[in-house]
């Protein structure tokens, strides 16, 4: 008997971290950028999709309280420790890039601490028509779209240093928004299925430049 629960949603989100751990593989073994934000993408997905499944099923307190952790577990290797490869992998190194992913790190596991905690201790209010700041999740748009732009419109294979400016740039504006108390429009409804086919066509787009 294995410990730890398997209901659909939490399958969900285990999905999303083995498409994370197999888009840092496909960078470190092949140096394949372009497989890395499709998985980067597919994690976003699964992000998206474990929360609208759990509220449509009847779970226990375990199960509830297990999701709780296991999505804030999941996003930080999703969405904070896979950025953080990635521009190391890529060799992003210099000492202010090595700033930016201690900051990116650093905001992002305390902004999903503090939601933890406002969810465990009943003070979150259930649906919200806003964010309190950036989520974690935006890094597998943001980072993907910043991938497209250097492909169609500076050749990423020819002229790298243009994503890596528009990267290092990325990951301390993360950092920042992370923990910035601003209000940040949360979807809702419709915008569900527009940001998942927004999704199809980011990989489409990837697989075709």
């Amino acid at each position: 008997m294995l410990i730890g629960k398997y209901n659909k949603s939490l399958i969900i989100s285990y999905i999303g971290v083995i498409a994370a751990v197999l888009g840092m593989y496909f960078l470190a073994r092949n140096g394949d950028l372009k497989l890395t934000m499709i998985c980067y993408l597919i994690a976003g997905v699964c992000d998206m999709l474990d929360g609208m499944v759990a509220r449509m099923m009847e779970r226990d307190k375990d199960e509830e309280l297990f999701g709780i952790q296991l999505d804030s577990l999941a996003d930080t290797i999703d969405f904070v420790v896979f950025p953080i490869f990635v521009g190391l992998t890529l060799g992003y190194s210099e000492w202010f890039q090595v700033i930016g992913y201690v900051l990116l790190a650093m905001a992002g596991v305390q902004r999903l601490c503090h939601f933890n905690v406002l969810v465990i201790n009943k003070k979150d209010k259930g649906p919200v028509k806003y964010y309190s700041g950036l989520p974690v999740t935006s890094t597998s748009i943001t980072f993907p779209i910043i991938y497209l732009i250097s492909k169609i419109l500076f050749n990423i294979n020819s002229d790298i240093n243009i994503f890596e400016t528009m990267f290092t740039l990325l990951t301390f504006a993360s950092a920042i928004l992370f923990v910035l108390n601003i209000k940040v429009p949360k979807p809702r409804g419709k915008a569900y299925p527009v940001m998942g086919a927004l999704a199809v066509v980011g990989v489409i787009l990837i697989c075709v430049l």
